[in-house]
């Protein structure tokens, strides 16, 4: 399934060299506000050494992992919802994409200078936080409009899509984000068509540097605290990355790699973590396929019945479905063979109703599909 995050933040916070070491691609990363003004779209696979374990099993050919998409936006400004800096522009792009990387930096120093004058993460949080709210505001309103002039129907929708929204609103003007609003699934869905800003899952990126002097690495600074005080709060997954190291890694052999993370003290791949943490903010699981021709990982919502997760392969998969053959990787990695597997009774079979589970190997059994022509 195609899944899409936005790389959101302020004007040089380090969002585009991101990108560039994301996924290599040359979008500019020049040290000046609006130097990205159409999003950079390019495509991330997903770490996953267990999809690499099969191959090995399977012998097989090519290897495909699951992938996330992500969207270099350019930054936002104070009143970027009143169209400053082309603020309507860049709005509409985070509209387009399913969950947000919310890019803070957490360094000083440095040849870049921070567009505030000085480095203070809550400060930039909060800024873009209600240039969010301040957008969907609008949004939410202009449907309350529409909805009160369409109350004289009695339509029962009608109602409960104006109930939600005017809780919305509450929220929004309270300067709360749409997703602290305790909702049903089903006024989930009747939000939907809004595709509000603040509704949208948020994974925080912090932006540090080998460079500069870094607030993690000085715990005691009270910008530091009242940052992880924040975090805390607000329930959200946050990585530490610094984003100029990795773009200088991204080309470089392997062993120079660790050579240099060594040299530096970054052990931890920031840009890996990130991916991970990305994959887990829009709430995906892992199911692969494997075999001599390919082994792949195939990333669907937690949640979907096996029909579901087939369509993730082919509309067959899920309209002419029978059953499916499922085992977990790992305990196909300890049987080492499928045979082996079958021997010992770890294969189940599984029908319609059954909930896909991460990291199940699975093979689909399919009706004879009819093509008409």
């Amino acid at each position: 399934m195609g899944v899409s995050l936005g790389i959101v933040g302020l004007p040089n916070v380090g969002k585009s060299t991101l990108f560039n070491a994301l996924t290599r691609k040359g979008v500019p990363a020049e040290n000046y506000p609006f130097c990205t003004i159409d999003p950079a779209v390019g495509v991330v696979g997903v770490p996953d050494d267990t999809l690499h374990r099969l191959a090995e099993l399977s012998r097989s050919q090519s290897v495909v992992p699951a992938a996330v998409e992500f969207v270099d936006i350019a930054g936002l400004v104070r009143g970027a919802s009143h169209g400053e800096g082309l603020g309507n522009q860049f709005l509409a792009h985070i509209r387009e994409v399913d969950a947000i990387v919310h890019m803070v930096r957490i360094f000083e120093g440095g040849s870049v200078a921070h567009i505030e004058g000085d480095v203070d993460p809550v400060r930039d949080i909060e800024t873009i936080l209600y240039e969010l709210i301040l957008a969907d505001l609008v949004t939410v309103q202009k449907r309350l409009s529409a909805l009160e002039r369409a109350l004289k129907g009695g339509e029962k929708e009608t109602k409960e899509k104006h109930a939600i929204y005017k809780r919305v609103e509450q929220a929004l003007l309270s300067g709360k984000r749409a997703s602290k609003v305790e909702m049903s699934v089903e006024e989930r869905r009747l939000l939907r068509e809004a595709n509000l800003l603040t509704l949208k899952p948020m994974l925080f990126a912090l932006n540090a540097s080998v460079h500069g002097i870094n607030l993690h690495e000085h715990r005691q600074d009270p910008r530091w605290r009242r940052l992880e005080d924040f975090l805390l709060q607000e329930g959200v997954r946050w990585v530490v990355v610094d984003a100029a190291f990795e773009a200088e890694l991204a080309d470089l052999p392997p062993e120079e790699q660790i050579v240099l993370r060594r040299e530096f003290g970054v052990l931890e791949d920031g840009l890996q973590s990130l991916i991970r943490a990305a994959y887990e903010t829009l709430d995906l699981i892992t199911f692969y396929t494997t075999g001599e021709k390919e082994t792949r990982a195939w990333s669907v919502r937690r949640g979907v019945t096996a029909p579901e997760a087939g369509a993730a392969i082919h509309s067959d998969f899920r309209d002419a479905f029978i059953r499916a053959e499922v085992i977990p990787a790992s305990q196909l990695l300890t049987a080492g063979s499928y045979a082996i597997a079958r021997e010992r009774g770890w294969i189940r079979l599984e029908g319609k109703d059954y909930i896909v589970q991460d990291q199940d190997v699975m093979l689909f059994r399919i009706a004879p599909v009819q093509r008409k022509g």
